[in-house]
């Protein structure tokens, strides 16, 4: 199955650099609005079979103008949704709650992954839950799926579950609004990576923690 995981349109949250996790979230701003309507143009060379997306409002609003043009239906998972921040919910993602938070997520795909952002999930929890919809979406026979969803679970996941891959090159590589990782695989062989953001993914060397370069984007 051929995989694009989409980070949804800007969103008034993202201007103020806010960990908005629970939903329903915030909307899109007239930008984010702007993105999404530009989304069917961005993915016109794929032959997409189906569109889910999260709980959270951006999402769907993201969603609507692509499975407009393709005559699809929005599939609404809740396991696709933005890691939930908890305690940290709305703080700053620039602030020491946004470094706890990243550090947190990125500590689980180095295997640590027992450990809870405060007052919210473990990272066990969150595989399970995204890990689930992937498994729907494969086990539905579509030959290539859109998961419109969110920048932080989009990393992770992608880091987790893709051979090709690492911890330095998720962390590294932050991913823009309306910004699309396509993967390759299935959840019993595996997944590989094909592009990050339009770009080929080269994964880093083992040279840097986890921790680096984590702080750059609010979910």
């Amino acid at each position: 199955m051929r995989l694009l995981l989409v980070r949804h349109g800007q969103t008034t949250a993202n201007l103020d650099y806010l960990l908005d996790t629970a939903v329903p979230g915030a909307g899109l701003t007239a930008l984010g609005e702007q993105q999404a309507a530009a989304l069917p143009q961005a993915l016109a060379d794929e032959d997409i079979d189906a569109i889910y997306a999260s709980t959270l409002v951006r999402t769907q609003r993201t969603a609507a103008p692509l499975a407009a043009a393709r005559g699809l239906e929005v599939l609404v998972r809740d396991g696709i949704r933005e890691v939930f921040a908890g305690d940290l919910e709305m703080l700053r993602g620039d602030t020491e709650a946004g470094h706890t938070y990243m550090k947190t997520v990125f500590a689980w795909v180095a295997g640590d992954t027992e450990l809870r952002v405060p007052g919210g999930e473990s990272g066990t929890e969150v595989l399970a839950r995204y890990d689930s919809v992937i498994a729907e979406a494969a086990d539905s026979g579509a030959g290539a799926v859109a998961m419109v969803s969110h920048g932080a679970v989009i990393r992770m996941w992608t880091a987790a579950r893709a051979t090709n891959v690492d911890v330095p090159f998720a962390a590294a590589h932050p991913l823009d609004n309306t910004g699309v990782v396509v993967l390759e695989g299935s959840p019993e062989s595996g997944w590989k990576a094909l592009s990050w953001a339009g770009a080929v993914v080269t994964p880093a060397s083992d040279s840097g923690p986890a921790g680096q370069a984590v702080d750059e984007d609010a979910p």
